[in-house]
C-alpha cells in the first residue's frame, strides 16, 4: 500500500501501483474540483465514527472523540491524456472549533473541516480511512528521525549504516517513553522539543561519600515537574529511614 501526500505523488507512480497490482492512498489537496466532489455527498451519505481515545486534528485545532465519514466516486488527473484515473474519494469532516471561522473567513464549508483521500483501498469505508490517517504516525517518527541521528547515515557500508539504523531506532524510542511518562505536552512533543526541554539538563552531578552520586537539577526550572514525573514513575521510593 502506498500512503502519502499528494503533492509527491503524480499519474505515473499511480499508474505504476495498478500495473504491480499496488493500492494507493493519497492525501487529497482542497482544490475546486476536490471540493465540489464533498459539496456534491448528500447528507445522509455521512457514516458517524465514534473515537475510543481522543485523536488530535491538526486542521481543527484540538482533540476530537467523534467524526463523519463518506465517500463518492472521484477521476483524478483528467487533464493529462490517457492518465485519468477513477477511484474512491473519502471524506472524513469534523466539527469546526474555531469559533471566528464560523463566521465566515473565506472558507467554502463553514461548519466542518474536511480531509479528503484518494484511494482505491479494497477495505470499508472506516477501515480504509483509519489506515490511512495511520501513515501520518510514520510520517512524524521520520521527520524526528531525520531530524536527530538520521540527519546523515555515517558509511558506505551497508552492514554499518544498518547498524547505525538500528541504534536510531532506540534513541527515538527512549525519548518518546520518557515524554509519555513527563506529561500529556511531551508525550505529543516532537523530538527536539524532547531533548530540548526535559533531556538536556543544565544540572550538576555531585558525589558523596563511596557510590553516592546526586544529580543538582536548576532551581525554578520550568521543565521540573515533567522530568520529576518520569522519575518517579521509573524509579521505587527511596527506603524509609528507621530511627
Amino acid at each position: 500500500m502506498l500512503r502519502g501526500d499528494s503533492a509527491f505523488y503524480s499519474a505515473d507512480v499511480i499508474g505504476a501501483c495498478r500495473e504491480r497490482d499496488a493500492r494507493f492512498s493519497i492525501t487529497a489537496k482542497m482544490d475546486p474540483k476536490i471540493k465540489a466532489a464533498i459539496a456534491g455527498i448528500d447528507e445522509s451519505g455521512w457514516t458517524p465514527i465514534k473515537y475510543p481515545n481522543a485523536v488530535f486534528d491538526d486542521q481543527a485545532g484540538g482533540w476530537i472523540s467523534d467524526a463523519e465519514t463518506a465517500e463518492v466516486d472521484y477521476t483524478a488527473f483528467t487533464s493529462k491524456k490517457g492518465q485519468a484515473v477513477t477511484a474512491r474519494l473519502i471524506v472524513r469532516r469534523v466539527r469546526r472549533l474555531n469559533e471566528q471561522a464560523r463566521r465566515g473567513q473565506d472558507e467554502l464549508f463553514s461548519a466542518h473541516r474536511y480531509h479528503a483521500i484518494f484511494t482505491d483501498s479494497p477495505y470499508a469505508l472506516v477501515q480504509a480511512e483509519e489506515q490511512h490517517r495511520d501513515h501520518a504516525m510514520m510520517e512524524q517518527v521520520n521527520v524526528d528521525l531525520i531530524d536527530g541521528p538520521l540527519a546523515h547515515l555515517p558509511s558506505g557500508k551497508f552492514t554499518a549504516n544498518a547498524a547505525w539504523l538500528t541504534c536510531a531506532a532506540i534513541t527515538h524510542n527512549l525519548p518518546r517513553a520518557f515524554g509519555c511518562l513527563a506529561g500529556a505536552f511531551h508525550a505529543r512533543a516532537r523530538g527536539a522539543t524532547l531533548r530540548r526541554h526535559p533531556i538536556i539538563v543544565p544540572a550538576r552531578l555531585a558525589r558523596h561519600g563511596r557510590g553516592h552520586l546526586i544529580l543538582h537539577l536548576p532551581q525554578h526550572w520550568r521543565w521540573q515537574q515533567a522530568w520529576l514525573n518520569a522519575f518517579d514513575a521509573v524509579h521505587h521510593p527511596p527506603p524509609a529511614h528507621v530511627a
